[in-house]
């Protein structure tokens, strides 16, 4: 059940607490299903740095990167910046994050060029190849996987152009090989969800894991994090099957229908994004169950229409990633240019979505 009546408008001091990113959330008041976030727009609940910059070691700026970079003002009109996109931007995720780096760019004056691999790490070697033949001064990539980028790396620093990865990290060395890697505790998001399912099954459950891509640090540190979880503090709940599903519902939802098959009593579900979260249900509900009643679910992103399932009882908790990039990366730059200079690891604040805040995220426009 939600906090507040479906319809009604939210309390300022509820909608404040709710948002983490109070500096940018200025939708109080508004009620809806929350379309204008899901635009990408970065007034809404933007993100906010976790925890403070000076304890994540030393800074890196334009004079201490790679020996020295060409110095750039972001925000003079002339400065062409090159955004690599890993996955199609039919995913909310992708698409909320592309439209924020977009409007930020508008914003500054910046002259952007872009490219989307579309879950290919080769096209996006050489999308990033060609943005900097095409004059990129500096890129922001969203990685398709940890360690494939290592050819569009050496050549951006073969040609002192940095680069700031966002959401997920790459192999190398923090300014040297990159700038920083701005994203998510995606540790720390698995153990929430680890104990949110502990407490929705009464610590005794057999539970399936939906695991993301291979290949990436969010799957590795999604998995290893609510594992290590179950392991340290609940004896009595059980993995018995972890399987990829690609970050993707069509394969959420097959691989979901394989695990059924095969375990039947399967009582809780651990979907390492949204996507796959969809298809689970679909899978779920075909096999003549019940979600959130006969199997519950906790998954992790907090895209539109899995809030509203948390609200409508079919999943549990949804562990929020913000994918509003776009304010903190061009800050992040404007500091790499500057004095201030940035952080190897700078890890943003996520929302936490459950039965007694879903419905006020949503009336709130606070998810995408």
């Amino acid at each position: 059940m939600s906090a507040f009546p479906r319809g009604k408008a939210v309390p300022a001091t509820a909608l404040a607490a709710l948002c983490l990113a109070a500096t940018a959330c200025t939708n109080s008041g508004s009620t809806g299903t929350g379309n204008t976030a899901a635009a990408g727009n970065n007034s809404a609940a933007a993100q906010q740095v976790a925890s403070p910059t000076a304890s994540a070691g030393p800074a890196c700026t334009d004079q201490t990167y790679n020996g020295g970079v060409p110095q750039l003002n972001i925000t003079d009109g002339k400065t062409i910046v090159g955004f690599s996109q890993s996955e199609s931007t039919s995913n909310p995720f992708r698409a909320t994050e592309t439209a924020s780096i977009e409007e930020q760019a508008k914003s500054l004056g910046v002259k952007l060029i872009e490219r989307n691999a579309n879950a290919d790490v080769n096209a996006q070697n050489s999308q990033i190849e060609d943005m900097i033949a095409q004059g990129a001064q500096v890129l922001i990539v969203a990685p398709e996987n940890s360690a494939g980028l290592g050819p569009a790396l050496a050549e951006a620093k073969a040609k002192k152009i940095p680069v700031l990865t966002i959401d997920r990290t790459v192999t190398g060395t923090a300014c040297s090989d990159f700038i920083a890697f701005i994203g998510s505790n995606f540790y720390g998001q698995a153990q929430i969800a680890a104990d949110d399912l502990a407490q929705a099954t009464g610590s005794t459950a057999k539970v399936a894991i939906l695991s993301g891509t291979p290949g990436n640090n969010v799957s590795t540190d999604r998995t290893d994090g609510f594992t290590a979880e179950l392991k340290a503090k609940y004896p009595n709940m059980t993995v018995v099957a972890s399987q990829t599903a690609n970050f993707d519902q069509t394969d959420g939802q097959k691989v979901m229908e394989q695990l059924l098959q095969a375990h039947p009593d399967i009582n809780a579900v651990y979907a390492e994004n949204d996507e796959m979260a969809l298809g689970a249900i679909q899978a779920i509900t075909a096999a003549g169950k019940t979600p959130g009643k006969d199997v519950k679910i906790v998954s992790i992103d907090g895209i539109q229409q899995a809030v509203q399932d948390v609200a409508d009882g079919k999943v549990v908790a949804d562990i929020e990633t913000n994918p509003r990039f776009g304010p903190l990366a061009f800050q992040s730059l404007q500091n790499f240019y500057g004095t201030t200079g940035v952080q190897p690891k700078v890890i943003i604040k996520d929302n936490h979505f459950t039965d007694a805040n879903a419905q006020t995220a949503l009336n709130g426009g606070l998810v995408y």
